[in-house]
């Protein structure tokens, strides 16, 4: 396959890409790892650096000129190239490092294809740009958001950039939220191909703006492409100066999920 990456369109490429991340990850689950402290109680492990370098392998046969920002890494090509891509070769590395088989291979293009590989699940969530699909076992099928669930996955990690305004354990009290949702907490970006794929009412994450984070771009490419509700927590449209997310599979669940954040509850 390597000899014919450079034959590949940009989703093919993403989708390859992300599938070589997620064959490093699997090669390495369950031994020892060697981990690379960041400070703040955040690390790397040695999976997270082979998984990444799987990935530019792949980039760097198929698009030698493209600008890559890795997690691990950092960039690696022109701060000002016309075509970047998005790296985060392990979503998820406390989960994998304890033996819990919930991570994500995230790869996308900014403002263009993406893809979110779950290594464990064998599937590859992915988007053209103008669509979205899992493909399990070679075969593709459509993404379709759905509230059905009533699943919304909320990101519980620190930092905490919008407190006191905004606290998202807050929400998880609210008697509406209690009375319409039940909360689960993945701490992977997974979460977000989940909403995009049905499997999650909403997803629920503080922050500033997560539109070009190598964690998040992928999802929101997903989630966007699918037909996803995305907003900030105070409900503003994404990108500079932006407030975390809510992204819901549809505008019934954003709106209920922004009125309980808008009146939290009172202590």
């Amino acid at each position: 396959m390597t000899g014919t990456y450079a034959e590949l369109d940009d989703a093919e490429v993403a989708v390859a890409a992300a599938r070589a991340g997620a064959e490093a990850v699997l090669a390495r689950y369950g031994g020892r790892l060697s981990r690379i402290d960041k400070g703040g109680g955040d690390f790397a492990t040695d999976a997270d650096v082979a998984a990444e370098e799987a990935i530019l392998r792949v980039l760097r046969t198929a698009r030698p000129g493209d600008t890559v920002h890795g997690e691990e890494g950092g960039r690696r090509g022109a701060a000002d190239a016309a075509r970047q891509w998005w790296v985060d070769p392990l979503c998820g590395t406390l989960n994998y490092a304890v033996e819990t088989m919930l991570v994500a291979v995230n790869v996308a293009l900014r403002d263009g294809p993406a893809a979110v590989a779950d290594p464990f699940g064998g599937e590859v969530f992915h988007t053209s740009g103008t669509g979205a699909w899992v493909r399990r076992e070679g075969t593709d099928a459509p993404l379709v958001p759905s509230a059905a669930s009533r699943l919304v996955d909320v990101n519980l990690d620190p930092p905490f950039p919008n407190a006191p305004g905004f606290r998202a354990v807050d929400l998880l009290a609210h008697p509406e939220f209690v009375a319409r949702f039940r909360p689960r907490v993945l701490s992977t970006t997974l979460a977000l191909a989940w909403v995009a794929a049905g499997r999650r009412a909403a997803y629920v994450t503080d922050g500033g703006d997560l539109t070009e984070s190598v964690h998040f771009a992928a999802g929101l490419a997903l989630c966007r492409a699918a037909g996803c509700v995305v907003t900030g927590v105070d409900g503003a449209p994404t990108g500079p100066g932006g407030r975390g997310l809510v992204v819901a599979a549809d505008a019934g669940t954003h709106a209920l999920l922004l009125a309980m954040i808008k009146e939290p509850v009172t202590r």
